[in-house]
């Protein structure tokens, strides 16, 4: 007796078709999984037989062999539960129904409930690019499966509902549709809650307009922290492509809420300083995306820069420039997006006090060089923007003048958004910051003032080539905001001065 049906499983970010056929023949009692399926896989055996038995059904007695195909293809995870045991009870003649055009993914307990399991996103979107009519899985998987069109998707709580459809006694009725809606940010957050910090709350509405990354340089309590975490409030809304992309990274790593399990507002990750490469780049036997992916569309906050381990600093330089991370295992090869926004922050030395205008650093000149030096010059190179942020004094704390708000920002940062959108329409760019060096002159045209300045400045400054294709870049970003077609001479100065502070520290 032979019964087939269709499953998924994943590798990276895209999931495959998996057909699980299921064969029972006489001969001594044995329940055989192959198709290079990973110990997790393995152990369905235990789970399925349980579950067959304890929802009232007969599990078959004879020589049981699964076949998960394709068979070179590593399976891993226990998602592969419920397909296995329909084969089994179709191929025992247990359950008869038509399943060419569905698909099952679930992890089934030993009482017959299913388990939720990661990847959804990815997983209905294929089936649905596969013209599969029918998508059953967990409930608590059910809302996230909803925002797929085109494709009926059908929440088990139990198996016994399951067998029940199928059986055509109680017929199951599909999730309905979730709309898209995105959050507002701004309600718990507002840049008016920070006080005084005029250049850096400019600097942080360039980066949110041009996608830039910026590195916060300042005392404790300056509020270094308190800028990074209200940035995302500034930034563009999510579209719904953006939503997809993020939500689907969200769902492999299996971090997102059930019951709203769309990622409608910008991501913000801040991983503590004692976080490894691997936790921020990805990686494992098959690689799982990391911090840096997690936060794609969104911002990648680091506090206390320095602190992290160089090799955690420095895996974050080729992510940067290209807007992905590949990560090679002998599993396989696989490559995450992670077109983020970069906010960085550290103290200029490791009391916290270098440059302070009022209180002095303990702090010899070596321990101050050997603090600063933890943070190499290439990834310096690579944050767009270096903002000193002063201590705040008290007149500024104490003023009845309202701050101007997260919306009041934002409105500024959309419109320069629409400007880009509108200049790079149909070549793939989304933003100033992910311009390509063969795109800048014929994108960040300059006037003859413009570009004298911004030559003397090359040479005063010794400037990288990478230095200056990101000071036009921010260039750019700050014309656009004041709506200007060319690149003039303030623009070229604001971000000259937006991007010289590692002189007045590093130069020393």
């Amino acid at each position: 007796m032979f019964a087939k049906l269709k499953s998924l499983g994943l590798f990276g970010m895209d999931a495959y078709v998996i057909d699980v056929e299921a064969d029972i023949s006489s001969g001594l009692p044995s329940f055989d999984i192959v198709g290079l399926p990973d110990a997790a896989v393995k152990e369905s055996r235990d789970r399925v037989r349980a579950a067959i038995k304890n929802c009232g059904y007969k599990f078959p007695i004879g020589k049981i062999t699964i076949n998960l195909a394709p068979a070179d293809v590593k399976k891993e995870g226990s998602v592969y539960d419920l397909p296995i045991m329909i084969a089994i009870l179709m191929a025992s003649e247990q359950i008869k129904s038509d399943l060419d055009n569905s698909v099952f993914i679930g992890e089934v307990s030993l009482d017959g409930n299913i388990r939720k399991v990661n990847g959804i996103i990815a997983m209905a979107i294929k089936a649905r690019q596969e013209g599969i009519e029918n998508f059953f899985l967990p409930a608590d998987n059910a809302n996230e499966g909803s925002y797929v069109d085109d494709i009926n998707i059908f929440g088990i709580k139990n198996i016994k509902d399951l067998f029940s459809h199928l059986k055509g006694e109680n017929l199951l009725t599909p999730t309905i549709k979730r709309e898209f809606e995105r959050e507002d940010v701004s309600a718990t957050l507002d840049f008016s809650d920070v006080r005084g910090q005029v250049v850096a709350k400019k600097a942080l509405e360039v980066a949110a307009a041009g996608g830039h990354n910026i590195l916060l340089i300042g005392p404790p309590g300056s509020g270094k922290s308190m800028l990074a975490k209200r940035f995302p409030t500034i930034l563009p809304e999510m579209t719904f492509e953006e939503s997809m992309d993020t939500t689907k990274i969200h769902s492999i790593a299996g971090v997102i809420d059930k019951e709203n399990p769309m990622v409608t507002s910008r991501p913000f990750r801040a991983p503590h300083h004692t976080i490894s490469a691997t936790g921020l780049a990805g990686g494992g036997t098959l690689p799982r995306p990391g911090e840096i992916s997690l936060a794609h569309n969104g911002v990648l906050f680091m506090d206390e820069l320095p602190e992290f381990h160089r090799d955690v600093m420095e895996v974050m330089r080729q992510p940067l420039e290209d807007g992905k991370i590949t990560i090679s295992r002998v599993a396989g090869t696989l490559t995450y997006p992670c077109s983020v926004s970069l906010v960085a922050a550290m103290n200029p030395c490791p009391c916290g006090f270098f440059g302070h205008p009022t209180r002095s650093c303990t702090c010899s000149q070596k321990l101050v060089s050997k603090y600063l030096n933890k943070v190499s010059g290439p990834l310096l190179d690579r944050l767009d923007l270096h903002i000193e942020v002063p201590p705040v004094d008290y007149e500024s704390l104490n003023s009845a003048i309202k701050e101007e708000s997260s919306e009041t920002i934002r409105a500024r940062v959309n419109r320069a958004r629409d400007i880009q959108n509108e200049r790079y329409k149909g070549t793939g760019i989304t933003c100033n910051a992910r311009l390509t060096p063969a795109m800048l002159k014929k994108y960040c045209v300059m006037t003859d003032e413009a570009s004298d300045l911004l030559k003397a400045s090359f040479e005063a400054l010794s400037m990288s080539a990478r230095a200056y294709d990101r000071l036009l870049k921010v260039a750019r970003t700050i014309a656009d905001l004041e709506g200007s077609a060319n690149i003039e001479t303030q623009h070229i100065a604001q971000g000259i001065q937006f991007r010289s502070l590692d002189r007045k520290y590093w130069g020393e």
